[in-house]
């Protein structure tokens, strides 16, 4: 076991060994009067499920993150992966931000592209760059060429971790999120192995599937949808009450591509973890893909999570009164007064329905940069509005 200044004890991973020299004291002393009501273990759940609930419950993309000083003095010493895939690390890194701030939701510290070894493709994240992955996707037998191995082979730490995070969850009085990336969004990164700001290697693939001469694209959706919505239940089956599919590439998509690609591969991955546990609510979240909202309606999943560029009450408007949905403050709000910030969350309150008739959240992750105090000013206001 690894003993390092100031910390307790942390076992040696089977996938990594560290020589972190020096971290942080792990936080143990709760900073907030949150989550005290019996009804805040599965307000989150509840509400996803489309629920009308006793306030508006809230949870923020990104919560645990690099804007928290107690995540920075992990996140500058250990490499990504290795936070991620070490579950002393990950567990610490997910509770860091309910401790301090008490949202509704502990939301499982890991990656979207973290289960892609299960598909023989490796990646690495790379501090200053990002997502690196160095597997080439471009033909049939590319993709008819991938293994398939287990969820327990190539990413054991995922269910000791979700386990784990179960419990601190229960004991903390809040529910547990997972999550996956969406299709089309872990095919674009493979195939242009890279974050990328056109997306053409993917676009060739979408227009060379479209006149028959090569379907990679349409086969490797197909196989990640399969991955991806096993991947859901196997969360599920390790503790996640709630999964959110992350569609983070959905800007770079016309409203076609979504339909004919993005949409259909996302929907079966969806279909795939409500049949195995119609009980566990599913939110879509579309990053980018609000100008094509009303092709979102009919996703087969619980809640639609919004981006921050369209307004609550025009969405609301788009869906209808059925589709239960979540989101959708501007990030760069943290970044104004506390009564800035606190009239933001009224008004996204009020324009999708009042207290109780949505899930509050960003419209994309909290930035870097953001001051610790902003969190904590959105998330005590979301809790005390009661319109």
């Amino acid at each position: 076991a690894l003993q390092v200044r100031g910390l307790p004890q942390v076992r040696q991973s089977s996938l990594f060994s560290t020589a972190a020299a020096e971290e942080v004291v792990r936080g143990t002393v709760k900073d907030h009067d949150h989550c005290q009501e019996p009804g805040d273990r599965d307000i989150l759940v509840r509400a996803a499920r489309g629920e009308k609930v006793e306030r508006t419950p809230v949870w923020m993309m990104r919560q645990a993150g690099r804007y928290m000083a107690a995540f920075r003095a992990y996140s500058d010493k250990i490499p990504f992966r290795e936070r991620s895939e070490t579950p002393d690390y990950a567990v610490e890194l997910s509770v860091q931000c309910h401790r301090a701030y008490g949202m509704d939701g502990i939301i499982m510290f890991s990656d979207i592209l973290t289960p892609l070894p299960v598909l023989g493709i490796d990646f690495d994240v790379v501090k200053g760059t990002g997502p690196v992955i160095s597997t080439s996707v471009r033909t049939e037998d590319d993709v008819n060429s991938m293994p398939r191995h287990s969820f327990e082979e190539k990413v054991p730490f995922v269910g000791e971790i979700l386990q784990r995070l179960s419990k601190e969850a229960d004991e903390a009085n809040t529910s547990l999120i997972g999550f996956v990336g969406a299709p089309f969004t872990l095919a674009a990164y493979t195939i242009e192995g890279k974050s990328s700001k056109h997306c053409l290697e993917t676009k060739k693939l979408m227009m060379a599937d479209e006149t028959g001469e090569n379907k990679c694209m349409s086969l490797f959706l197909d196989k990640l949808a399969n991955m991806i919505g096993e991947y859901g239940c196997h969360q599920i089956e390790n503790g996640a009450q709630i999964i959110q599919v992350f569609e983070s590439w959905a800007h770079q998509l016309s409203p076609t591509g979504f339909e004919q690609f993005a949409k259909p591969a996302a929907k079966k991955a969806i279909s795939i973890i409500k049949e195995r546990h119609p009980d566990v609510p599913v939110i879509y979240f579309a990053n980018g893909g609000s100008s094509y909202l009303e092709l979102q309606k009919d996703m087969g999943c619980d809640m639609v999570c919004l981006d921050w560029a369209i307004d609550m009450a025009q969405a609301r408007k788009i869906l209808g009164p059925d589709v239960p949905v979540s989101g959708n403050l501007d990030p760069s709000v943290l970044f104004g007064t506390k009564e800035q910030i606190e009239q933001a969350v009224r008004d996204c309150i009020d324009k999708a329905g009042g207290p109780g008739c949505h899930l509050l959240n960003l419209g994309h992750g909290v930035m870097q940069g953001t001051p610790e105090e902003a969190v904590k000013w959105l998330v005590d206001e979301v809790k005390r509005y009661q319109g």
